[in-house]
């Protein structure tokens, strides 16, 4: 018997952000954000849904967790700062992983499902693109827990990651928990519906946003004839 099954938790429990939220509230959505951005085991972990509920919650969050403030600002606030914080620990545990592990790959000779050019490449495009993959890749599922570890293998700049890694934090944070707390008090407001009631399709809507540019990415990416050398 699983260490899940002693405790009573279900593969749909793990993947719905609520489920946090109820058993562990703002510690619990802390140390979320940062396993799945600091740890391999995290990938998996609904930090999109996550954040965009705990906005549609803040309120609850910050009572339960800390105090009590009628201040939507507020609460908004401190959340913001908080999950930043895990988000950008997180990403530097990874990092420390990468740099760790890095050089027994670079030591590590060819073979036929590890070619050290492609790590030389690797290097290079973080070098040429490093903002964009670290920042953008905060919003895209598997990325935002792979990003960091892969930084640090090809030995990113330090300094550049850790300005990428806070503001890449701060966007993707703030998007979320503002889209969720705003968009639940307008549409409460003009149609009196509670997106509280309708929690699963929102997630599965997000999940299917925020993975399509991954998807397509793979479908579109491998019709491309491959380059000969």
């Amino acid at each position: 018997m699983s260490l899940i099954e002693i405790l009573g938790i279900n593969i749909k429990d793990l993947l719905n952000p609520q489920f946090y939220i109820e058993h562990g509230g703002l510690w619990m959505i802390l140390f979320i954000v940062f396993a799945e951005t600091g740890l391999f085991a995290g990938f998996f972990l609904p930090g999109d849904a996550l954040l965009f509920v705990t906005g549609i919650y803040s309120e609850q969050v910050v009572r339960a967790a800390l105090f009590y403030s009628d201040s939507q600002w507020v609460n908004l606030s401190v959340l913001w700062i908080l999950i930043t914080v895990a988000g950008v620990l997180g990403n530097f545990v990874g990092y420390w992983f990468g740099v760790k592990s890095g050089p027994f790959l670079y030591e590590k000779k060819d073979t036929f499902f590890f070619r050290k050019k492609h790590l030389v490449q690797a290097h290079e495009f973080y070098e040429k693109n490093g903002a964009s993959t670290i920042i953008l890749g905060r919003f895209i599922p598997f990325v935002r827990t792979f990003a960091p570890i892969v930084a640090g293998i090809v030995k990113m700049n330090k300094h550049k990651f850790a300005v990428y890694n806070i503001v890449g934090s701060m966007l993707w944070v703030g998007s979320m928990l503002v889209s969720g707390h705003f968009l639940q008090t307008v549409i409460m407001k003009e149609f009196n519906f509670d997106l509280k009631e309708h929690l699963e399709v929102i997630v599965i809507g997000i999940i299917v946003v925020t993975t399509f540019p991954v998807l397509w990415k793979v479908f579109t990416g491998g019709k491309k004839k491959p380059k000969v050398e």
